[in-house]
């Protein structure tokens, strides 16, 4: 994708750096979602909005505008100023933050330009960047924008999963860009074929971290907050409504969890046969040593996961929900390195080593 060039090094850091700005990004959504403070800026002004209301007739009047909503007016129409200043916060934040992500990606980009540090084979990768941010951004916008009505109390949890989505795609992306111009600085990269159990483990994952989205988006957790069992059953009741099988794998919140429990279980098992698999390859080679992260990872995840569903009922659910999310984030990025780590190898690698799926 890139040349190698003694460029390289300065442009993966930056890149390296966007990686974890866009991680901060989609963890201040998912507090933003949890929080119900999504649609408490109910207008979106590019510049003009980078700050707050700086004084008390400027917070009545954003109150105002917030009152009109039917989110204020179902269901937290007992919110006072300081209620609704609180809300405000997140969502100020996460567009705030968008923002700066903004000018970390463009300054930069300008300096590097100009100084000729990025490779014409680099260019093409950055317009590609470029335009996912700008739809990520627009698609942001029309999921809040679709909540800003007098029926609705919150965004659909649709509309909230493909943001979400889109935005692990972006940092997927991303983050294999700044391997793919790190690595370019290396003298001896070579490539084995795609390893097929990774792949769909990153399959895998993106869908649970989508069904993730689901379960944030219709408070699936609190129809049964309880583990090994679900309710006192393995398989639960009211997996399946008088509606379509299309309905219930989207919306049936009994369903949402369930199969999130399940892709959880089947993603646990097969990173360990990763792990195991992998500890068959040479000492030499970077995906051995590597192989500890995704396995590691996912022991926390399980883990994570089943805090924030017992304790999904208390407060506490939202603090342990926002870092179960955070460590899925990880152990997506885990997996995308995987994949990377799986093709490139260094040339004193026999074919031999690969690994056998």
């Amino acid at each position: 994708m890139v040349s190698n060039n003694k460029n390289n090094r300065w442009v993966s850091i930056w890149l390296a750096v966007g990686v974890v700005i866009l991680m901060v990004q989609v963890l201040l959504g998912g507090i933003t979602r949890l929080t119900g403070s999504g649609l408490s800026i109910t207008e979106w002004q590019p510049l003009l909005g980078a700050l707050p209301p700086m004084n008390d007739q400027a917070w009545m009047k954003s109150f105002e505008k917030y009152q009109q909503i039917a989110q204020f007016k179902k269901l937290n129409s007992h919110f006072a100023l300081a209620d609704y200043q609180a809300i405000f916060f997140w969502e100020w934040l996460h567009r705030e933050w968008a923002r700066f992500m903004g000018l970390v990606f463009i300054v930069p980009f300008i300096f590097f330009l100009i100084k000729k540090k990025i490779s014409d084979k680099m260019k093409g990768p950055l317009i590609i960047l470029f335009l996912l941010g700008g739809l990520q951004g627009g698609i942001g916008w029309l999921m809040v924008q679709s909540g800003l009505n007098d029926t609705d109390v919150a965004v659909s949890h649709i509309r909230l999963a493909i943001h979400f989505v889109c935005a692990l795609f972006l940092l997927s992306y991303l983050l294999w860009f700044a391997l793919n111009v790190g690595m370019a600085a290396r003298k001896s990269v070579g490539f084995n074929r795609p390893n097929r159990l990774l792949q769909l483990l990153l399959g895998l994952v993106f869908c649970q971290l989508t069904y993730g989205a689901f379960m944030a988006g219709t408070h699936a957790a609190l129809q049964a907050p309880t583990w090994p069992d679900i309710n006192g059953s393995i398989i639960p009741p009211g997996l399946f409504t008088s509606r379509s099988i299309i309905y219930d794998l989207l919306y049936n919140p009994m369903m949402i969890q369930f199969i999130h429990r399940g892709l959880a279980y089947i993603v646990a098992i097969l990173i360990i046969i990763f792990f195991y698999q992998s500890g068959k390859l040479s000492l030499r080679m970077p995906l051995r040593q590597f192989r500890w992260v995704p396995f590691l990872l996912v022991i926390a995840q399980v883990i994570l996961g089943i805090l924030a569903l017992i304790n999904s009922i208390f407060r506490s659910g939202i603090y342990l929900s926002v870092l179960h999310q955070f460590v899925g984030m990880l152990l997506l990025m885990s997996l995308v390195t995987a994949n990377f780590l799986a093709k490139a190898r260094s040339a004193t690698c026999t074919t031999t080593s690969k690994i056998k799926i």
